[in-house]
């Protein structure tokens, strides 16, 4: 795929056509229509903590869960946001809010990734050994569908040798997910009681009526900015192994993923870097173009993929740390060397359909 490169010289170079025409009459957004989002996505922050304080110890899991995901995602909005256009900002205000946000989204995140972790990892283990002896969860599945139709998956192993260690490593997963999803959760009662998040609570409390604009952001066009991070999105997916993602299987990829090796898998960096630039790309997008903006779908569904990529990459990696506990048996250890190889293969399944849809969007672009 070609990298495309800015013209300095062109405000719109770079945003994809679909994005100009729809700026083309409205005029150019500039400050006060970063300052107009800013202010919604602190308002939201402050409607869902107020939700979050009201329920407080009567709250079901839901209301819970419901709360800290809106904290989280207008923390994110609001943190990708600073990024994407701190030229525009105070540079002392923005450079002390951002690591604040991302400390608070992804402690609120813990827990949750934790559970869903779990869920996805026994739901492999019940499909590969069509058992149902290992421990029933009570929550109900997070991503439902997580595997890609159409690619081919892993081969079945022998579901007698599978079924002797899917109890037990059923078991032991349940064991120490559980445990850092205990963990994560008095963590997140901890931060939110804490003074640091006080301190960050009330500057969103003063954002929501006050940006701290820089006085040129009055007549500065935001779409240099917004241009300018979707160039980064385009030039680190050309970086990517897209012909390789191309096939249903990475051999490569496989003897990385059963690398004893306890650090991050190697090939799965650069694709959550994607990730996080399709996101900061998305939150510009909707800056630009205000309420009620139209869904593209196609960055929509590029999005789920990598999000399915995470959440395969990272349970094959608790898998794998789960194989590593001393003295385990051989069929368990077995079981999630499977469970493992499965995880893996999610991952390349995904790969695969972030390419059918970044190059769908491609050839759709005129």
């Amino acid at each position: 795929m070609a990298q495309q490169h800015l013209d300095p010289t062109d405000p719109t170079a770079g945003v994809s056509p679909k994005l100009s025409t729809a700026l083309g009459q409205g005029g150019a957004p500039n400050g006060d229509a970063l300052a107009s989002y800013l202010r919604a996505r602190a308002t939201e922050f402050l409607r869902a903590l107020r939700l979050h304080r009201e329920t407080g110890a009567a709250a079901t899991a839901e209301e819970t869960v419901d709360a800290a995901r809106a904290l989280r995602r207008s923390a994110r909005r609001i943190s990708g946001s600073l990024h994407t256009f701190r030229p525009l900002l105070d540079s002392d205000w923005s450079e002390e809010m951002r690591p604040e946000l991302a400390w608070l989204s992804g402690t609120l995140g813990l827990e949750h990734a934790y559970e869903a972790r779990l869920e996805r990892l026994l739901l492999a283990l019940h499909r590969l050994s069509g058992s149902t002896a290992f421990p029933a969860q009570t929550v109900a599945p997070t991503s439902p569908g997580a595997s890609v139709r159409g690619v081919p998956g892993t081969a079945v192993p022998e579901r007698g040798n599978l079924t002797v260690g899917a109890a037990k490593a059923g078991a032991l997963l349940e064991r120490q997910l559980t445990l850092a999803r205990t963990r994560a959760h008095s963590t997140a009662l901890q931060a939110l009681g804490s003074s640091r998040f006080h301190a960050v609570a009330d500057k969103v409390a003063v954002l929501a009526s006050e940006v701290p604009l820089t006085p040129a952001a009055a007549t500065t066009d935001l779409r240099p900015a917004a241009a300018a991070a979707e160039e980064r999105l385009t030039a680190a997916i050309a970086g990517l192994p897209l012909v390789t993602a191309g096939h249903p299987y990475n051999a490569e990829a496989l003897i990385h993923g059963l690398s004893p090796d306890l650090s991050p898998h190697p090939q799965d960096g650069p694709w959550h870097q994607v990730r996080l630039l399709l996101r900061l790309h998305r939150y510009a997008r909707e800056v630009l173009l205000g309420p009620g903006a139209p869904v593209d779908v196609r960055l929509l569904a590029a999005g789920q993929a990598l999000n399915r990529h995470r959440d395969a990459s990272e349970a094959a990696a608790a898998a794998a740390q789960a194989a590593r506990t001393p003295r385990i048996a051989p069929a368990t250890a077995y079981a999630l060397g499977v469970l493992h190889a499965d995880q893996r293969h999610e991952v390349e399944a995904a790969r695969f359909a972030f390419q059918q849809s970044w190059q769908k969007q491609v050839v759709s672009a005129p």
